[in-house]
């Protein structure tokens, strides 16, 4: 299952849109560990590379499914 995850960086105005191939405990977890540190944030994309965020300049994050392979409108 590929999990989306979106990261707000302070000061930047788009944010990081990285697909894992995580559960979204296990990407709780990681934010939690790495906040909890007040060290670096670091996760693998599903492609195998890595983002590296420093938590103090961490806005937000937001987990989710991923919507990748969708088609089509909403009305």
């Amino acid at each position: 299952m590929t999990v989306e995850v979106k990261i707000g960086v302070q000061n930047v105005a788009r944010e990081l849109v990285i697909e894992v191939d995580e559960t979204t405990e296990a990407i709780e977890k990681l934010v939690s560990d790495a906040i909890s540190s007040e060290g670096m944030l670091g996760l693998t994309d599903a492609k195998g590379r890595r983002v590296v965020v420093p938590v103090a300049k961490l806005a937000y994050i937001e987990i989710g499914r991923s919507t990748a392979g969708q088609v089509g409108f909403r009305s």
